[in-house]
């Protein structure tokens, strides 16, 4: 069984509608898939309505925390999207994802880029605006070689000349909310050195108190020693440990499937989520 529980489509920051993800998915060999698009739920319905061949769909979401000036993101995996206090924080996300991204494009013209809003929304398609509709806009004008280039102290990296800061919850509480909402909360790419700062240990025990109920291991961003020191840590600590691809489409040259999750520990994230169930 190949398990991928980290995907994104149009719906955030990936390039594929959620139904092409999935026709993508079983293409590749998969028999589980989780999209996890950034702080919405927009694509489950197309998703879940393209499913065929017997792929399971895990509907989730990755939600964007931040501690200390570090982005920290955790997977959350079959909540109730119904439950109001999660519902709430997803919106204020995502409202101060338009806001920083309105913001963000205003620094960039001060700096003679003839970037506009209603190009980055355009590129974005109706879905969640994040960073990377910016880098894809700024690499369409020549401004960067390739959307990657963008994150940069230069353009809009972390501390960036164009870098905004936005609404994001601590991790701590992020992790709460999604268990209250009934779901199974997997603090992802942690050790992703490429990222800028990794999440110390400390916080990981820290999620691990609150209810985390894994973390992501396999993943394209992190090393062998990444790897090995979080499937310790993970032993210690009781949590389940996954692989994912963390695709997003031509952004990530159509990864789906190269990390995988074994059976067992997806098993795992299942049975601790009482808010929805997967959907074959």
């Amino acid at each position: 069984m190949r398990i991928d529980l980290h995907s994104h489509s149009d719906a955030s920051d990936g390039t594929c509608p959620p139904g092409e993800v999935v026709r993508r998915a079983r293409a590749a060999g998969l028999d589980v898939l989780a999209l996890t698009d950034h702080d919405t739920t927009a694509g489950h319905r197309a998703a879940a309505e393209a499913l065929e061949g017997g792929l399971t769909l895990v509907p989730g979401m990755e939600l964007s925390c931040r501690r200390d000036g570090m982005s920290v993101h955790l997977l959350v995996y079959l909540f109730d999207p119904r439950e109001p206090e999660l519902a709430r924080e997803r919106a204020m996300i995502r409202g101060g994802r338009e806001d920083r991204a309105r913001a963000m494009v205003e620094r960039l013209a001060e700096l003679g880029v003839p970037i506009t809003m209603e190009r980055v929304a355009q590129v974005a398609g109706g879905g969640v605006v994040g960073r990377p509709h910016i880098a894809r806009v700024l690499a369409e004008l020549g401004v960067v070689g390739r959307p990657a280039d963008a994150f940069t102290p230069e353009w809009i990296g972390s501390g960036g000349r164009a870098h905004v800061r936005r609404y994001a919850p601590d991790p701590v509480r992020a992790v709460r909310l999604a268990r209250a909402a009934g779901g199974a909360a997997v603090l992802a790419h942690p050790k992703a050195a490429e990222r800028g700062r990794t999440v110390p240990d400390e916080w990981i025990a820290e999620l691990a108190q609150a209810g985390l109920t894994g973390v992501e291991a396999d993943h394209p961003g992190h090393d062998a020693a990444a790897r090995a020191g979080l499937r310790g840590l993970a032993g210690d600590l009781a949590l389940a440990v996954t692989g994912s691809s963390d695709d997003h489409g031509d952004l990530t040259g159509h990864r789906l499937g190269c990390e995988t999750t074994a059976p067992e520990e997806y098993e795992r994230i299942v049975a601790a989520a009482k808010g929805a169930s997967p959907i074959a």
